[in-house]
């Protein structure tokens, strides 16, 4: 079987985190999207946008070491963008951004494109992920999304949901997180939620609950799944290694996305919840491999 390369659109960050010790961590939602992908064995070109320092230089060995391909042209921001992370003693994290964000040019069209959070969000490279992606759209190309919304950076709650619905509008299969889904759409329930993505036109939808699992919904089939459990460590990185896994599962399925029936659905969502309960077990957003999830799945049937 030929694998299909897969292109990932968004921002990259050190995440400077303080939980007892200061630690210097690269990250940055669409980035670690790329690297669970690379490590799941998947081909994937990365868009992103860093500076020509210590801690860009840093982001780029830790992706390339996984497996990642940066495209040329990354190297264009005056300086790498760095998010504060301050942990919970639940493991939760709080953060506080220092960001510059811009695109570098994507040459060729993607057959598989995954965008979001801070980079579907901030111009001027925002105005150029939308055209990407409506670009991979009209060429049939399918589009996964994650808005992995960051409140202290975005603006009037109105005006980002409709800028979050065009870009829906465009793309095949979108996760949020409750909380993404709370913010977005105050007083909706989860099936209301999901009601609205299907109805701007996204195949596969999907909403995280942390703790409480996930819920996978197309217009035919709507599937809740428990999530796995696990000693938390740090959350950071989560929802991330759960969306890459994912698109890792999807990118080879047969079926159009929209008819996968309920079965399947469940096994997405199983698969998905055990990677994202691997990274949780572990100290930073360390996702795994596919050996990794070879090992828990034996476990299990152990």
């Amino acid at each position: 079987m030929t694998v299909r390369l897969i292109a990932v659109a968004g921002e990259s960050l050190v995440d400077i985190v303080h939980d007892g010790a200061t630690r210097e961590i690269p990250g940055g939602s669409p980035a670690n999207v790329a690297l669970g992908l690379a490590r799941l064995g998947t081909p994937v070109e990365f868009a992103t946008w860093l500076g020509d320092d210590a801690h860009g230089l840093r982001i780029a060995d830790h992706l390339q070491a996984s497996g990642v391909r940066l495209v040329p042209g990354v190297f264009g921001a005056t300086r790498t963008s760095v998010a504060i992370v301050r942990l919970a003693q639940d493991g939760q994290p709080t953060y506080e951004f220092g960001i510059e964000w811009d695109l570098p040019e994507v040459q060729q069209t993607p057959r598989w494109l995954h965008v979001g959070s801070i980079g579907a969000f901030l111009q001027p490279g925002a105005s150029k992920v939308l055209a990407l992606v409506r670009r991979t759209a009209a060429a049939a190309g399918t589009v996964s999304f994650d808005p992995n919304i960051r409140p202290a950076l975005l603006g009037d709650a109105a005006g980002v949901r409709a800028w979050f619905e065009q870009l829906a509008a465009s793309a095949n299969v979108v996760k949020l997180s409750d909380e993404d889904a709370a913010w977005l759409y105050p007083g909706f329930s989860t099936d209301a939620v999901l009601d609205r993505l299907l109805e701007v036109g996204v195949e596969l939808a999907v909403i995280t609950t942390g703790a409480a699992g996930s819920v996978l919904a197309t217009a035919l089939e709507r599937v809740p799944v428990p999530s796995e459990r696990v000693d938390v460590v740090d959350t950071v990185g989560a929802g991330d290694t759960y969306m890459a896994t994912l698109i890792w599962q999807l990118r080879s399925h047969g079926a159009a996305l929209g008819s996968i029936d309920g079965s399947a659905l469940a096994e997405l969502g199983r698969v998905s919840a055990r990677a994202a309960a691997i990274t949780v077990s572990r100290r930073g957003a360390d996702l795994p491999t596919a050996d990794d999830l070879l090992s828990v799945a034996g476990e299990d049937s152990g």
